[in-house]
């Protein structure tokens, strides 16, 4: 399964370099069907896609250093 054959909204190159939690607000804000997860750069997470799941990566200063999208 792909990303684009989730419903709503997929992606979101726009939060790179903004704080973790503003990213994680904003994309549950814009799609409702999705959690958001933020995730320190470098953290091991599950690999199996979803598309309620969105991996928020921030850096050590809590941006989002990644852009974010489901799976």
């Amino acid at each position: 399964m792909a990303s684009d054959q989730c419903e709503g909204k997929n992606s979101w190159p726009e939060l790179v370099g903004e704080q973790g939690t503003v990213a994680e607000a904003t994309i549950e804000r814009e799609n409702s069907l999705v959690n958001a997860v933020i995730v320190e750069e470098g953290s091991f997470v599950t690999q199996d896609f979803r598309c309620d799941r969105v991996w928020v990566w921030v850096n050590e200063n809590g941006t989002v250093c990644s852009v974010p999208t489901i799976g």
